[in-house]
């Protein structure tokens, strides 16, 4: 073997015996910030002093701040749902707990920012979740609350869309539309499936112009299990996701 190629093979086996794959030593990828956005529900068909309601509200919104709330650059907003939803905004709030580098770091220094960090994340979340419960109970004894437009909360889908890759969506609502001078599901709801997907596929023509990419979307029904279908309409729902579907979106969920 010639000199060359022994001092190959030596730099070789150093390499690997000193930890060739730099894998551990990798600065940890940051993940997209999420933007989460909340539409409540404050006109007559939802009671939020129910106590069923306000237990499933709350405990939602509880959990929708611990899931998405994670780094800094996080971003809650609420909206109002009724007659002016697009102008209706009551909280927007942004993460600021930051992890920091620990890059080159040793172990005890790293569980001391880590630490630090959780404490830090621990407190916001706290305090967003008591600022969405507050918007959840405040009373809506305006006029605004006799009219529900769900429609006007697609513009700010977007609006978000324009500069998050993560948008959640979630909709504390029956999801009844109810417009002078549009869909009255108090009047006139969807009498079957069919019917319900012949009207979201023609009022989402009307809906093309805003991209909202493809956020998640959760609609968090007031119902109790044993509610009948005449309170808790599956054609409502129905008409509801077709719409979103037409507009891209996949994931649409109900609880």
């Amino acid at each position: 073997m010639t000199i060359s190629k022994v001092l190959s093979l030596l730099i070789t086996v150093a390499f690997f015996s000193c930890g060739g794959d730099s894998s551990e030593n990798e600065e940890p990828v940051k993940q997209p910030n999420i933007h989460t956005l909340i539409f409540i529900d404050k006109t007559e068909s939802v009671d939020i002093t129910k106590p069923f309601v306000a237990n499933k509200y709350q405990t939602a919104l509880k959990q929708i701040i611990e899931d998405n709330i994670n780094q800094a650059g996080d971003k809650v907003e609420v909206y109002y749902i009724h007659e002016n939803t697009s102008k209706a905004r009551t909280m927007s709030m942004t993460a600021r707990s930051s992890m920091g580098d620990t890059y080159g770091m040793n172990i005890t220094d790293i569980e001391a920012t880590e630490t630090s960090f959780n404490l830090s994340l621990r407190k916001e979340r706290g305090i967003f979740t008591q600022q969405a419960i507050r918007r959840l109970m405040t009373a809506n004894n305006g006029s605004s609350n006799l009219e529900t437009n769900v429609t006007a909360s697609i513009p700010v889908i977007s609006k978000a869309a324009e500069t998050a890759t993560d948008v959640r969506v979630y909709y504390f609502s029956d999801m009844v539309e109810s417009l002078k001078n549009g869909r009255d599901f108090h009047v006139n709801a969807p009498k079957s499936s069919e019917q319900a997907t012949e009207w979201a596929n023609t009022d989402a023509e009307k809906l093309q112009n805003y991209v909202i990419g493809n956020p998640m979307i959760t609609m968090i029904l007031p119902f109790e299990a044993t509610s009948s279908s005449k309170e808790n309409n599956p054609n409502v729902t129905t008409y509801w996701q077709t719409l979103f579907e037409n507009l891209g979106v996949g994931n649409v969920q109900e609880i």
